[in-house]
């Protein structure tokens, strides 16, 4: 267990003002658009890392969602047992199939297996169906050996290392987006859920402070910032996005964005909208509440046109 310790919140007069994300924000702050002529490798690789026997889908929706958002090749890194069966689902993917560990996790030597590609790739997401805490320990730490120039997401269990070490970010200098929801903010900062959401701007600042990253705080108000940005606040979306797998979806969007180019926060802004703005879509078609985290990635481009649109 972690030891729980109170946050250091920032003095008022020292937090940066927020920014709600509108349409015309986004519109003042364009995504990288491919040029006509161009291929599928100007418009970036995303690697995503993740999954397994317990919960092969959680690839599947991100890198589904990286797709939608643009990037323009699609890469998986999953367990040996379930990369066929993810190779058929996203046919458009090339997916590498990695050593497993007996519990059904992502074991440290499939890194090397992966390495030419981490440097190949644009941006790179890790996280989504991984388990077993010791071993993704072990992945990661093997993994942040070989990451050097991309945008690195880090989402669901592969944001538990960070805890114990913050340091392991230090030489990506900011290219690193995390993405916690409340419970997960506390165990990065080491305190308890009451104390962020208490105070969550005080809490996202800690983070992007103490990770040297951009910081994407998960909830019914989403908060992005990055170290010496502004703090830009989601109020769209709906209660229906709280469903499983929305959170895979919602890191391989902003994975894809950065792939495509994007900065990692400009990507985690627009990403978040419009996760945000596809929950409303569906809604709208679907209903408030039982629509699926699967069915999101297929609002994307249409709302990608329309926000792109001067």
């Amino acid at each position: 267990m972690v030891k729980l310790r109170k946050t250091k919140t920032q003095p008022l007069s020292s937090v940066p003002k927020s920014l709600i994300i509108t349409p015309r924000l986004l519109r003042t702050w364009p995504l990288p658009q491919p040029d006509e002529a161009g291929d599928k490798e100007t418009r970036g690789r995303v690697l995503v890392i993740g999954g397994g026997p317990e919960m092969p889908g959680a690839v599947i929706l991100a890198a589904t969602a990286a797709a939608r958002a643009g990037a323009g090749k699609l890469q998986i890194a999953t367990c040996l047992s379930v990369a066929p069966h993810v190779a058929t689902i996203v046919p458009e993917a090339r997916v590498f199939a990695l050593p497993e560990t007996r519990a059904g996790a992502l074991a440290a030597s499939g890194v090397a297996q992966i390495s030419k590609h981490l440097d190949e790739a644009r941006a790179v997401l890790v996280g989504p169906g991984m388990i077993d805490e010791a071993a993704i320990a072990r992945f990661m730490k093997r993994l942040f050996a070989h990451i050097n120039d991309t945008a690195l997401v880090l989402d669901a269990n592969a944001l538990t290392l960070l805890a114990h070490a913050s340091g392991s970010l230090t030489k990506l200098r900011g290219r690193v987006v995390l993405t916690p929801h409340t419970e997960e903010m506390a165990e990065l900062l080491q305190t308890d859920e009451a104390s962020v959401e208490r105070d969550r701007t005080g809490a996202l600042l800690a983070a992007v402070a103490r990770f040297n990253a951009v910081v994407a705080l998960k909830g019914r108000e989403t908060l992005v910032a990055a170290p010496g940005s502004r703090v830009y606040v989601n109020r769209a979306g709906n209660v229906g996005l709280a469903t499983s797998g929305s959170g895979d979806t919602l890191a391989g969007l902003i994975a894809g964005l950065c792939a495509r180019g994007a900065t990692p926060l400009q990507a985690a802004v627009w990403g978040v909208y419009l996760h945000a703005r596809a929950g409303e879509r569906l809604a709208r078609k679907r209903g408030p509440l039982g629509y699926l985290a699967r069915e999101l990635p297929d609002e994307v481009p249409a709302l990608l046109a329309q926000l792109m649109k001067s």
